[in-house]
């Protein structure tokens, strides 16, 4: 048998249960469950191998998310169209003429393809099946760069006049000039903030410039690292955008660039670029989407097509997962949740057909039941508190906006006290008997509330302001320790707010800033979930707060927004919302925690 000393050892503490510390790297033994555990939670940030195109490709373009993207086009003048569903690509509605060189915007199933080659004004729209004609480009463009939504989209550089085009959904009309010629460039961001670089300007084989643009002009941002072109580009917005791949010089920076097929990442904030972990297989003439927190790179040469796919991921900690949960009974977009992942708590929200629901479903762990129903149907509503206990305040009835409360007992729901202001797309965190309800739409003049309110068991009463009003952001926490983050401030913010039971004061921002997002846990240990729209692509990035800043984690398995969560950083539940269409898809975080080893006896 062993002994004590060669069971627990000499330098390694014994604790009967878990470690109080967090250190990574941690080590000690659980005398209660007689084994080793120990601390891993350092975050990762690299490429990593994806799901290969089906077919092959060089001097195609992408759009969408790292989870949900498109691939479409590409040399010799390809048709085919694929589509990324965050582990392997399949065959989507191919194009109604062959092309490339041109350009992507908006998401996989509502995407804008625009220009190509020989300079062409073609632009067509995809629903996610098929594609139809839209409207024209004024001139013919190639080897240009897009970005935004597929009715807020934004056609830049290439070949033909420097002014930038808008699309409306119809038609283009011209935006603000930039100030280089640039062709073969990587893009991102959106219509009213988006990000250009690299490329080159004939003659010459490459350059480092950025360029950012505003919604009316363009200005020039801090040069790359490296002079490249055919590369790819990503990222929500003109302040956070990524660069990668690409054809440039050898030996940076001396010398011209040349041909030689690039590995280099580098990361923009706004003012500079930063190199971070290369992709592992140089390529150029290359299509990615994504955000810098989730990208997707595909397609390429070097110096013949690739089908291979790389995922990127910033500050991902590597034993988190979500894993499938048990369908919702009733699909629904604008919901409300509380309760914890395994007495878990839905109610109200949008059905199919823009239907007010008041269904209550409760989780168990595996899969939902129905409960009582809410006494007002309602969407875009808000709620907190636990699954015997929850409460419902808020959102949108018929006719227009509610300040009513319902409390529910585990059974069936009564009446609360009002709101004093009913608002919609507002934030709940708290419990029954202490809720508190922020930010949200009450109507004009204030579209985006900055009004917080306290509930008591019985009735509410006013508490203090939040300094950027908001509506569709997401909360967590309680009454006197309190998160909101997230939402639209018009535009789209990442702003953190924490409350301490009467003020609220900023916190660090999200990474990726995104509107209709759900919230899980504590306001030092919060859970951001899904989200995105208005010109956002809809993503299923996940992050976690610590009570200073937030940390990308592993990303849910189908993008969403307009959901609902539960539960903590380490047991989260996210369920319903839109990919679209409205989903009744329910999934389970776990957020990692200490490792173990099992030790034996002999």
């Amino acid at each position: 048998m062993a002994t004590y000393k060669e069971v627990i050892g000499t330098s390694i503490t014994n604790i009967a249960g878990d470690s109080p510390t967090t250190v990574d790297g941690d080590i000690w033994y659980n005398s209660s469950a007689t084994n080793f555990k120990f601390n891993l939670t350092t975050s990762f940030t690299g490429w990593t191998t994806g799901g290969n195109l089906t077919t092959a490709r060089s001097k195609l373009a992408g759009c969408g998310t790292q989870t949900a993207a498109l691939a479409i086009g590409g040399k010799p003048t390809r048709t085919e169209v694929e589509e990324y569903g965050g582990t392997s690509w399949t065959n989507g509605g191919s194009l109604p003429s062959g092309n490339e060189q041109g350009a992507a915007a908006g998401t996989q199933t509502a995407a804008l393809y625009f220009g190509g080659d020989p300079g062409t004004t073609t632009t067509v729209e995809y629903n996610g099946s098929s594609w139809t004609a839209g409207g024209s480009l004024p001139s013919g463009k190639e080897r240009l760069a897009g970005a935004g939504t597929q009715t807020a989209g934004l056609a830049f550089a290439g070949t033909g006049p420097l002014a930038a085009q808008e699309y409306n959904g119809s038609s283009w009309t011209a935006g603000g000039s930039m100030s280089v010629a640039m062709q073969s460039l990587g893009g991102a961001g959106t219509q009213t903030s988006a990000l250009g670089f690299g490329g080159y300007p004939p003659p010459t084989n490459g350059m480092n410039n950025t360029e950012s643009y505003d919604g009316s002009s363009w200005t020039t941002g801090g040069t790359l690292n490296k002079t490249v072109r055919s590369l790819a580009g990503a990222g929500a917005s003109n302040t956070a955008a990524l660069s990668f791949g690409g054809s440039g010089s050898a030996v940076p920076p001396s010398g011209p660039a040349n041909n030689v097929s690039q590995t280099q990442t580098e990361q923009y904030n706004g003012t500079s670029w930063t190199t971070t972990s290369s992709m592992s297989t140089a390529k150029d003439n290359l299509a990615g989407c994504g955000t810098t927190s989730a990208a997707l790179a595909f397609g390429g040469e070097n110096p013949s097509a690739t089908n291979a796919t790389e995922e990127f991921s910033s500050g991902v900690t590597p034993f988190a997962a979500w894993s499938t949960g048990g369908n919702l009974t009733t699909a629904r977009r604008y919901l409300a949740g509380a309760g914890t992942q395994t007495a878990g708590l839905a109610f109200g929200g949008e059905s199919p057909g823009s239907a007010l629901e008041n269904a209550t479903e409760e989780y168990g762990g595996t899969s939902w039941t129905n409960g009582g129903n809410l006494g007002t149907a309602r969407q875009n509503i808000a709620g907190c508190g636990t699954q015997t206990t929850g409460l419902a305040f808020g959102g949108e009835a018929s006719p227009g906006v509610s300040g009513s409360t319902e409390e529910y007992d585990g059974s069936s729901w009564t009446n609360g006290g009002a709101m004093s202001t009913g608002r919609k797309r507002l934030a709940g965190s708290g419990t029954q008997t202490a809720g508190l309800a922020s930010g949200g739409f009450a109507g004009p003049p204030d579209q985006e509330s900055i009004k917080t309110e306290e509930y008591d068991g019985s009735s509410w009463t006013n508490g203090g302001n939040l300094t950027t009003g908001r509506q569709k952001l997401a909360g967590c926490g309680t009454q006197t320790a309190g998160l909101a983050f997230g939402g639209n401030a018009d535009p789209v913010t990442a702003a953190t707010e924490e409350y301490d039971g009467s003020s609220w004061t900023n916190g660090g921002n999200l990474n990726t800033g995104r509107q209709d997002l759900a919230g899980a846990g504590t306001q030092t240990a919060g859970l951001a979930i899904g989200g995105g729209g208005n010109a956002v692509p809809i993503t299923g990035a996940t992050e976690q707060y610590d009570g200073t800043s937030w940390t990308n984690t592993t990303s849910m398995t189908t993008a969403r927004t307009q959901l609902a969560g539960a539960g903590t950083t380490t047991a989260g539940l996210a369920f319903g919302g839109t990919t679209p269409p409205s989903t009744a898809a329910t999934e389970e975080f776990d957020g990692g925690g200490p490792a173990t080893l099992t030790v034996g006896t002999d």
